[in-house]
């Protein structure tokens, strides 16, 4: 056949289940879509919850400027309350919280930390592509002989560092690796990760404070096109330094929030693979729809559980 006519396209016969088989079908895949889409808005609302709380405490002085005009600060008990003061003094940032300090980035975070990984061994590996411009989860990595390319570990804050990945603002916050594995990724990520006692989570809350964002927009540097922040650079952004009770307290309230984000993806992972391999044996007839629809509801209930 020279040429595949209309007529005889029309003519093909394509066998298809009945319409409520269809519809069954349909729906079992729905629910699935369902669950993955209120994963994703649940994690949305978590991140919100940690920015504003980083806002209040780090930015505004919230519970500062409460107990300032005899308020207690709210949402927080007694004991939190009591490790913020009552007053503000100035600074090279301005007005900070009394018995704060405004310091530079590099006092308290490591940038590039010093991270192992020899030389074409296989692990884990994440490109840029894989970083979201929203939201702290970032796309399976991929096994990749290592080469040439930045390292990090769960708790590192990875940060596109050139244009115009830094704009769009590709940010990741590393928690997909196994205990003590080492991953590695694109050159143009820069890693960083806070000194003890200060949260894993802070890096990244701060990494997407527009404040911050804008410093690191602003100084860039380089040939058109190509421009980046430099390590040197980032490392004296300045920032008010609460006490380390102050950093505790903080992390005693994010982490879990950190937490809850990772298992919702890792659901939502789930169900997106089990989504994938459902349809294909569903067309196909190589999977029954009861089967379907009982690894379906065994799927919802763990991501009801989480």
């Amino acid at each position: 056949m020279s040429n595949l006519r209309i007529p005889v396209l029309e003519a093909l016969k394509v066998p298809t289940p009945p319409l409520s088989v269809q519809r069954e079908v349909a729906e079992v895949l729905g629910s699935i879509d369902d669950r993955i889409t209120l994963l994703r808005e649940t994690n949305a609302t978590l991140e919100a919850i940690a920015q504003a709380l980083f806002k209040s405490w780090f930015v505004d002085f919230d519970p500062v400027r409460a107990k300032m005009e005899g308020r207690a600060p709210e949402g927080m008990d007694e004991a939190t309350a009591a490790l913020f003061p009552d007053a503000l003094e100035e600074s090279e940032l301005g007005w900070v919280p009394k018995g704060w300090q405004a310091g530079s980035l590099d006092t308290i975070f490591e940038l590039n930390p010093k991270r192992t990984l020899k030389k074409d061994v296989q692990a884990p590996y994440l490109d840029m592509a894989g970083v979201a411009t929203s939201g702290h989860c970032a796309d399976t990595p991929i096994s990749r002989a290592m080469g040439s390319g930045s390292k990090f570990r769960n708790g590192d804050t990875l940060l596109a560092r050139i244009t115009p990945c830094l704009e769009n603002g590709k940010t990741a916050f590393v928690d997909f690796l196994e205990d003590g594995e080492t991953g590695w990724g694109s050159t143009e990520f820069l890693v960083l990760r806070p000194k003890a006692p200060w949260p894993d989570y802070y890096a990244y809350l701060l990494c997407r404070h527009p404040a911050f964002r804008e410093y690191a927009i602003q100084s860039m540097s380089g040939t058109s096109g190509r421009q980046r922040i430099q390590n040197d650079v980032l490392g004296r952004y300045l920032l008010p330094i609460a006490p380390d009770s102050v950093a505790v307290a903080f992390g005693s309230i994010v982490e879990p929030i950190q937490q809850a984000i990772a298992a919702n993806h890792q659901t939502a992972q789930t169900l997106s693979t089990l989504r994938d391999t459902l349809l294909p044996r569903l067309i196909s007839g190589q999977l029954r729809l009861p089967e379907a629809q009982a690894a379906t509801e065994a799927a919802l209930g763990g991501a009801l559980q989480a």
